[in-house]
Formats: C-alpha cells, structure tokens, sequence
C-alpha cells in the first residue's frame, strides 16, 4: 500500500477508533524501511510517482516477535488488574 491508504485502510479496520496521521506515518515508515523491515517500489500512477510499502521477511519476523511480547504484557495486565482470589 502507499502511505494514504495505509491511513484509511487503519481507520476502517478500527472503525474510525484508531486515526493515524501522515505526519505520524511517514517518519515511521522511513525506520522501518532503513531497518529492513519494509521495502519499497516506486510506481508513476496517474503521472505522480507512489512509494509502495511491502513487509520483507525480516519485517515479519518481527512483527511476530513483538505480537508474542504484546501478548505475554497484556497477560500479565489482566493477571495485575483481575487477581484470581483464592
């Protein structure tokens, strides 16, 4: 996807509840790119030139390493928040 409809892709996933900005979303895009973790193709659309964001492999790899930690933090939130009484 190109940087605004990466925008609009999240609003309508999160029914408008998550709004990123292209302000927000550029600079971030740019760290992952530079960490390999996203690749980029250049394609001239309507005569404009897009940058296109592809995940790479390395960038999934990722993204399940930080789904795994988010999950181990979110259960020990609930274990925190709602003790289990004895």
């Amino acid at each position: 996807m190109y940087g605004y409809q990466i925008t609009r892709e999240v609003e309508k996933i999160t029914s408008g509840e998550l709004v990123v900005t292209e302000g927000a979303l550029y600079p971030t895009l740019h760290k992952l790119e530079a960490k390999g973790l996203l690749s980029v193709e250049m394609k001239r659309v309507n005569n404009r030139i897009r940058k296109y964001y592809f995940i790479t492999e390395k960038g999934k790899k990722e993204t399940v390493n930080l789904l795994k930690e988010m999950k181990s933090f979110m259960d020990n939130m609930e274990i925190l928040l709602n003790p289990k009484l004895a």
